[in-house]
């Protein structure tokens, strides 16, 4: 639905060069979504070792990002601009459909979170830190799951408030 609404306000934009009202709207909400979600995910990443501790884990989604890439000197970068970048695609989602505020936007990214959370079934299977035994298994690990979880609803308080102060300067 949003990648058809999204085709139908680009091509009606590109075709008859005008604005196409409420599709220009969800644009822009997505536009101010995706900034506000890389935020976010800016805030996630400074957070995450200070929760890792807290939680007792060696995990960190930086370092599931980044390392699954390359196994490399650069995969703290590399998960860095990769995390960034699932925070924006977030917002956008995110914004487009209309969530607002840090409540509304900490459930939106827990729902999220527990939505995605199977998939760690296919990183304990495939990930250079859980075949060597750095990591335990992931989707059975209770710290790991709990971690996520505070993490995707701070992330999500923080998307909800960034996007709610971007709207309130913008209008």
């Amino acid at each position: 639905m949003v990648a058809g609404a999204v085709r139908t306000a680009v091509r009606g934009r590109l075709s008859r060069g005008r604005d196409t009202g409420v599709m220009s709207a969800r644009l822009v909400r997505a536009r101010r979504g995706a900034v506000a979600g890389a935020g976010a995910a800016g805030l996630w990443a400074l957070l995450e070792p200070v929760a890792a501790r807290a939680f007792g884990t060696e995990y960190t989604d930086v370092r599931l990002l980044g390392r699954l890439a390359t196994e490399g000197p650069w995969w703290p970068v590399v998960g860095v601009v990769a995390h960034l970048a699932n925070g924006a695609g977030f917002g956008a989602a995110a914004g487009a459909v209309g969530v607002r505020g840090p409540l509304a936007g900490a459930l939106a990214a827990s729902v999220e979170g527990v939505v995605a959370w199977p998939g760690m079934a296919v990183m304990d299977v495939v990930h250079p830190d859980r075949r060597s035994g750095w990591w335990p298994p992931l989707l059975v690990s209770p710290r790991v799951f709990a971690q996520e979880a505070v993490m995707h609803a701070l992330f999500g308080a923080a998307f909800g408030a960034l996007l709610a102060l971007a709207d309130d300067e913008r209008g």
